[in-house]
């Protein structure tokens, strides 16, 4: 069995949901995880933004214009011939009955929505919102698989998928829960369920973040042990450069585990990044497909690595460097310490680091939270920071045994201006820090030196 998670745009409209449809009914008995229909999560997270400002009449409006457009997607997933012979009538008669279900499924989640606008709103309120949009997908896929005769089942994710006291997946019960469901369900040609929406330890509607549908099918694929888990988008794979700014980017074949958690973290946006680790952890290859080319090979991850190869290129945008120089040298290991203290403290992840005698210099995400930070680190040391920059990453083989290929990247950049390099924590990265107006023109040196040579 194989579990096969489709995103947003794979079943962003009436169209989309029908060719997933057709794909997923000739592949045999798999795990279907669905996320939103494109564009619902971001009307969810506008509705939740009036309510917190206490807008209803906003709110109102809003959820009335996405009903509309679900009514819309419904009209057109159950569109029938006309019924002027005895198939016609049948086949009629079934789109009526799932067009009606759909509509109900949907209607309750709208209804759901419309309960919570006159209540005082808190956080808890906001993830139940933000859980409606998987829930209305995975019920008009649902519908329109049985409508086309495939004996599809449900496997709610609000059943079996949870987190614990530190808000990572609770692998035990998942399992247990996941796989009482699916044998409650012995005969299905097929089981869906829903991306991104979990429980909190608490029972609470929760979330996996966004990106978090990725992360439903590897902790799924996990949890049952499956052949392969398949993330299927609107690209053949993970390219070997960001083909909004370089022209002639091709998917990369293969990946090792470990070089596509590298891209994911710094900046491919294909994969998320968290869904790499249950995948290696239970040695379940992950393969990239296109939606809308099937027959395409895409990308495998797996737990192989090629010698000598250096892979592809990404670019982590949003970036600040924060450099703290300490007046006392005999300290050191109290200093970084204390500077490292703080990050925690603010629960900021910390993406480069380089450290000299006197003074360490690390790369996070440019946040608000940064003006609280480089106040505090004041205590320790005087604090400068570099704002606009841009982490290119390099992943390939990059073990420091293997002579010049470390060097190749560099050289690649020429005379850019290069604030940090990262090279040793990880032999399969080699991460810089450039200005964000360099990022282009660094990723287009990048491919014609790594990529291009003939």
């Amino acid at each position: 069995m194989k579990v096969l998670k489709f995103g947003g745009t794979s079943v962003g409209s009436a169209e989309r949901i029908k060719h997933v449809a057709r794909l997923v009914s000739t592949r045999g008995c798999n795990i279907i995880v669905l996320s939103a229909m494109a564009g619902t999560t971001n009307t969810l997270v506008d509705i939740c933004n009036y309510l917190y400002k206490k807008n209803q009449a906003g709110a109102r409006e809003t959820v009335n214009a996405m009903q509309s457009r679900y009514e819309q997607v419904i009209a057109e997933l159950f569109n029938t011939p006309s019924s002027g012979t005895r198939g016609g009538a049948m086949m009629s008669q079934a789109a009526t009955e799932m067009r009606e279900k759909a509509t109900a499924d949907v209607n309750r989640c709208l209804s759901y929505i419309r309960s919570l606008i006159d209540v005082d709103f808190t956080e808890t309120d906001e993830k139940e919102i933000l859980a409606q949009g998987e829930l209305m997908s995975t019920a008009l896929m649902l519908a329109y698989l049985k409508f086309t005769g495939v004996n599809a089942a449900m496997l709610p994710a609000l059943k079996f998928m949870r987190t614990d006291e530190n808000g990572e997946p609770d692998f035990k019960y998942i399992t247990v829960r996941l796989k009482r469901l699916i044998a409650m369900n012995p005969d299905a040609d097929l089981y869906i369920t829903q991306g991104f929406i979990s429980r909190n330890e608490y029972g609470d509607i929760d979330n996996l973040q966004r990106g978090g549908s990725d992360y439903t099918a590897s902790i799924v694929g996990a949890a049952i042990e499956a052949d392969e888990i398949d993330i299927w988008t609107d690209i053949d794979g993970m390219h070997n450069n960001d083909p909004r700014y370089v022209q002639g980017t091709r998917p990369v074949s293969e990946l090792h585990f470990e070089e596509a958690a590298e891209l994911a973290y710094f900046g491919a946006k294909i994969l998320h990044p968290a869904c790499v680790l249950p995948a290696r952890l239970h040695n379940i290859p992950i393969r990239l497909l296109n939606t809308m080319e099937p027959e395409k090979p895409g990308t495998l991850i797996h737990n192989v690595s090629v010698r000598n190869t250096i892979k592809a290129v990404s670019a982590k945008d949003d970036i600040t460097c924060i450099h703290i120089k300490s007046g006392r040298m005999f300290l050191a290991y109290s200093f970084l310490l204390k500077v490292f203290e703080t990050f925690e403290k603010h629960r900021m992840p910390i993406h480069m680091v380089a450290t000299s005698e006197v003074g360490v210099s690390v790369t996070v995400d440019s946040s608000p939270a940064l003006a609280a930070i480089v106040d505090e680190l004041k205590n320790f040391g005087t604090v400068t920071t570099d704002e606009d920059m841009t982490i290119v990453c390099v992943v390939g083989d990059l073990n420091w045994h293997n002579g010049g290929m470390a060097s190749r990247a560099i050289e690649a950049l020429g005379d850019i201006p290069v604030r940090m390099i990262s090279y040793g924590g990880s032999t399969y990265n080699i991460a810089m820090l450039v200005r964000a107006s360099d990022k282009i023109d660094a990723l287009n040196r990048l491919s014609a030196s790594l990529f291009n040579k003939n």
